[in-house]
């Protein structure tokens, strides 16, 4: 796949499933869980939560139910959301994101989720210093496929092209579609949290695929 760039360009990402498995956040959540839980009930419950989790059922309550803890579900939820979370970026994330840079694009994210949970995956990740914008779906009182919350970043930049990319289907592209942006999407690589109906209404869907970010070729013009 080809992206054909100039000094006008801009691109977004979305952070879950797009920089990085959110499958894997959920893994390091559930790790710093079973660690804090474990001197009250002298047992690892990783293993355990993670095949609840597999199995579709309500890991807090069954974990609270099983070993009769006298405290309430938003500990656990309060816990996953607000820790430090070990994560990486996807293969080649970085190399993409550090070509781009070196060309001058002005990169940025458009993300769902609560602000200090979005913020610290991002420094986790230790990406903040590529993008001049990072706007998080809490903190402007908006989210996806809502339009106001991808033109708060076409006022800074009225003259620009703006190209985006997600994984999401059901919310990712439909709005950049409309509004004349160029959408991508990165394809599941069997660990994404949504799955990816692609059967859907033709507005919903992205107008390239790939499966990883080395496959990306940018061919960037001066003005």
């Amino acid at each position: 796949m080809t992206l054909n760039l100039n000094s006008k360009s801009i691109i977004l990402f979305d952070l879950d499933d797009t920089l990085y498995n959110e499958i894997d956040y959920l893994k390091s959540a559930f790790r710093e869980i079973s660690k804090n839980i474990f001197p009250v009930i002298n047992c690892d419950i990783y293993k355990e939560m993670l095949n609840l989790y597999y199995n579709n059922q309500d890991v807090y309550d069954c974990i609270i139910a099983k070993y009769s803890l006298k405290i309430d579900k938003f500990y656990f939820i309060q816990m996953y959301r607000n820790h430090i979370p070990k994560i990486n970026l996807i293969d080649n994330a970085i190399d993409f994101l550090k070509n781009l840079k070196t060309k001058n694009i002005i990169l940025g994210i458009i993300t769902d989720g609560r602000s200090i949970q979005q913020r610290n995956k991002i420094k986790a990740l230790n990406i903040s210093s590529y993008f001049e914008h990072i706007i998080i779906s809490e903190e402007v009182g908006c989210s996806k496929p809502d339009e106001r919350i991808f033109k708060i970043i076409e006022k800074y930049y009225p003259e620009a092209e703006f190209f985006y990319f997600g994984d999401n289907i059901i919310k990712d592209f439909i709005t950049p579609n409309k509004i004349g942006w160029k959408t991508f999407c990165l394809l599941d690589n069997g660990n994404n949290i949504h799955s990816q109906n692609i059967s859907c209404k033709k507005e919903y869907l992205p107008q390239g695929y790939f499966n990883s970010y080395k496959e990306i070729t940018i061919n960037f013009k001066t003005n």
